[in-house]
């Protein structure tokens, strides 16, 4: 009798995993596909009305108007007059699929123990079948930097496109690079200890920007050769020392970044990253002077100090863009995995703020492609690029009107059902019944 119990909790089990999990990635495309009529927001900041986009055995090989176009080309004809086509959106230094649910430690694995981490990588870590990854698609992201936390260098980054059976297919490039987190210029007096709760002066950050130029130096050292015992730590950043690797440097304040900066460049290290970034907007100069692109936070924040402009949050991406730098929003903060399907929006308040509207989209398509190297493959409509799109109802970048009628990864069209879309359907069943 208990085996039968058993077997009968495992059969439930199973079931419960088929009925909640996430769905079965989409099949490789199968058939020449063209999509006409929509205005295309080709990613570089153009538009195209009427548009033609036909792709190919996962591959975009026409992007042009509706007119100059042969239908019979393509086997599929999708209309979408009225409607508009995008490049699929990336969030930059996301932590999808590390962690999902955050009050349960069991499900957390974006940070490890310790403070020098370069050799951690976050792809074997990921999570293809997250419900919060999967709930990215029905906005648009479909594309994502996978980065850790936590430590002084977090580890090693990667880039996924988000449907796919596991980390491996899920892929698109492979350990892009390393984050670090710059020491804080400023900490805040523990309150709980009767310290003075505003911000001073760090005691600590001369200390913890000495250690990270030790560390450096001693990998610098050891990759010379010449050792006989083995240093994962020291192996791991080689490709910041050869240009195969970028150094993504967290860094806020205009002290914090000036230092990481010199710092950086004083390494020899020439392909970096500006993450975070407040305070970026005062040394533009220096960042343009070095060609470091930066990734921005979200929009919806407060302002650092006391006496910031209160919009100045909300107008960064436009100051930023106007003084020439290339600019993309990054997702670390609260609730970063979950809030992370609100890329356009973020997008759509800096818009809302003074930014062109192209470049905004610029921001999270081709922009973010540039600076994680991978616009080669993605980030704009445009010939021989994989398609990575979708089709929107209206303006994707406005919460109102971002619905998604059809996404595409590498030309597979795939699924925009998620557990939250089971639901709404759900309950809108009950309430369109209701008495």
């Amino acid at each position: 009798m208990k085996t039968i119990y058993r077997s009968f909790g495992i059969l439930i089990l199973l079931v419960g995993m088929i009925t909640y999990g996430q769905q079965i990635p989409a099949k490789k495309q199968s058939e020449s596909i063209l999509i006409v009529g929509a205005t295309a927001h080709i990613g570089n900041g153009e538009i195209i009305q009427d548009s033609a986009i036909g792709f190919v055995n996962g591959k975009i090989t026409l992007v042009g108007r509706a007119n100059d176009v042969n239908r019979n080309d393509f086997s599929k004809i999708i209309e979408a007059s009225g409607k508009h086509v995008y490049p699929g959106f990336i969030a930059t230094n996301a932590s999808l699929g590390l962690a999902e649910i955050d009050a349960v430690r069991a499900t957390r694995d974006f940070d490890e123990v310790g403070s020098l981490l370069p050799h951690i990588r976050s792809l074997i870590a990921y999570n293809a079948e997250s419900k919060v990854v999967e709930s990215m698609r029905p906005n648009g992201v479909l594309i994502a930097q996978i980065a850790p936390r936590g430590g002084t260098i977090s580890g090693t980054s990667s880039i996924v496109q988000l449907d796919a059976w596991n980390w491996e297919d899920a892929a698109i490039k492979v350990d892009d690079g390393i984050h670090m987190n710059w020491p804080n210029v400023y900490q805040r007096g523990r309150w709980w200890l009767g310290e003075d709760p505003a911000f001073k002066p760090s005691k600590d950050y001369e200390k913890q920007v000495e250690e990270i130029a030790t560390f450096f130096k001693n990998a610098k050292a050891y990759l010379k050769g010449g050792q006989e015992e083995t240093n994962v730590q020291f192996q791991a950043v080689k490709g910041l020392f050869d240009g195969s690797q970028k150094l993504y440097i967290h860094a806020d304040r205009e002290k914090g970044i000036v230092d990481a900066v010199n710092w950086a460049k004083g390494e020899g290290l020439e392909d970096i990253v500006l993450v975070q970034g407040n305070e970026a907007d005062k040394v533009s100069n220096l960042l343009k002077q070095h060609n470091i692109p930066v990734l921005i936070p979200r929009a919806h924040r407060l302002p650092w100090g006391e006496d910031d402009d209160v919009l100045g949050p909300y107008k960064l991406a436009k100051t930023l863009t106007d003084n020439g730098l290339m600019v993309a929003i990054e997702m670390e903060g609260q609730m970063e995995r979950m809030n992370t399907r609100n890329l356009p929006f973020y997008a759509g308040t800096y818009a809302a703020y003074g930014l062109d509207k192209e470049k905004a989209v610029q921001m999270i398509t081709l922009n973010a492609a540039k600076i994680l190297g991978i616009d080669d493959r993605v980030g704009s409509l445009e010939a021989g690029k994989d398609a990575t799109l979708f089709i929107s109802e209206g303006d994707a970048l406005d919460m109102r009107t971002n619905i998604i009628k059809n996404a595409f990864i590498q030309g597979r069209e795939i699924s925009l059902a998620t557990h939250q879309t089971k639901l709404w359907k759900r309950y809108m069943n009950k309430y369109s019944n209701a008495e």
